[in-house]
């Protein structure tokens, strides 16, 4: 049996959520993704970054396929691949996060019954019909927050208890785990009541661990209501190429420039990917440092940290001191990525910022997978002797 925990992943974008797993212990095994460039652009960053090919292969396709269970089916063929899987791993987990503009409070807000709505739904279907020993759910806070989208998320969880899980969530901020960025989403996950039996990890009878049970807190570097108090600086009149000190008393781990200077994005090979728009440069010029107030047209502050990277339409966040939008290589750091993760020079523009918008941020996975690595760690020693991986 390998010590490895094997996940096989679901709407895996470009995988920022997976590379945090596999550079906490976990071994992705399957990958499955329906946006072929984004796919493309995975299988090309983990060859820079030279990980391991998933031993079960990157599937194209639906994940609702994959959740309807008949003769000769795609979710036929899945299941064996996971019954294969058990022969020679311990545990198995199941991570994903469905498309979220149905739940968004910005976005369609058409919930479960929109097309993107509906993958939450096929996703807790996939895990009730093949019983992962753990699942990661993934999605905006409109879900957990929103009064009609909350009554979805409990059915979910209804069905998930019904098939045996052990429930536990929490609506993180990314800033909490050393991310420049204020970005809540639900983080709802799973265990499933025979294995934690098995792994003599104790729990209630309610179906669920509560924050004493489970270390949600463990691997959070600053707790977001304790961030906000700091005194980041405000707005400041828009000078290109200016230069500012980084001022006191703030955290300057959790600011834009820290980000764009660790990461080194001049000399990164997405450094020059950025719209370049023909008109509106009068405007760009006209928005101060760090006023983030409009939807539109916002412009971060380099010493504070950056709103949500949510790129939709082509509506970039505008660099602090640079008359441009920001490159792809910022919003990556933006995103906490590691400064070698890199985008294949032939991928559109459109299709860079909106994967990058879309995905977990990198810290925040991290920090999250290695939660579930503490959580289990708990259990039976030498059971699974994942700790060795983790690199904490």
């Amino acid at each position: 049996m390998s010590d490895r925990p094997c996940i096989f992943s679901f709407f895996a974008g470009s995988g920022f959520l997976d590379l945090g797993f596999e550079t906490s212990g976990f071994n992705i095994v399957y990958v499955n993704e329906i946006f072929s460039p984004f796919m493309a652009a995975y299988r090309y960053s983990r060859q820079v970054l030279n990980l391991a090919l998933p031993e079960y292969g990157y599937h194209h396709g639906e994940v609702a396929d994959v959740s309807k269970l008949f003769e000769g089916s795609p979710a036929q063929h899945f299941q064996e691949l996971v019954i294969d899987c058990r022969k020679s791993h311990n545990i198995i987990g199941f991570i994903g996060g469905p498309p979220c503009p149905d739940f968004s409070i910005g976005g369609k807000n058409k919930g479960c019954f929109g097309d993107n709505g509906k993958l939450s739904a096929s996703y807790i279907e996939l895990i009730c019909h093949n019983i992962p020993d753990f699942f990661l759910f993934e999605n905006v806070k409109g879900l957990w927050k929103t009064k009609k989208h909350r009554l979805f998320f409990e059915s979910l969880k209804q069905q998930l208890q019904q098939a045996g899980y052990i429930l536990t969530e929490r609506l993180i901020n990314s800033l909490e785990y050393g991310v420049p960025q204020d970005r809540q989403r639900i983080i709802l996950i799973g265990f499933q009541s025979n294995f934690l039996k098995q792994m003599r990890i104790e729990f209630n009878q309610k179906n669920s661990l509560n924050q004493e049970t489970f270390p949600w807190n463990n691997y959070i570097l600053s707790k977001q209501e304790n961030i906000f108090t700091y005194p980041w600086p405000k707005c400041e009149p828009f000078q290109e190429n200016s230069i500012m000190p980084c001022p006191e008393g703030i955290l300057q781990e959790l600011t834009v420039e820290y980000w764009f200077q660790k990461n080194n994005v001049l000399k990164h090979p997405n450094t020059e990917h950025y719209f370049q728009p023909k008109a509106g440069m009068k405007k760009f010029a006209a928005i101060d440092e760090g006023d983030n107030s409009k939807k539109s047209f916002k412009r971060l502050h380099r010493w504070r940290y950056s709103p949500t990277a949510c790129y939709g339409n082509n509506e970039v966040h505008l660099h602090p001191y640079k008359l441009r939008r920001i490159s792809v290589a910022e919003a990556l750091a933006i995103q906490s990525l590691p400064a070698n993760f890199v985008f294949p020079e032939q991928m559109s523009l459109t299709n860079m910022f909106k994967t990058i918008g879309n995905g977990v941020p990198y810290l925040a996975s991290k920090g999250l997978a290695q939660t579930i690595v503490n959580f289990l760690a708990t259990g039976v020693k030498n059971t699974v002797d994942i700790l060795n991986h983790t690199g904490t």
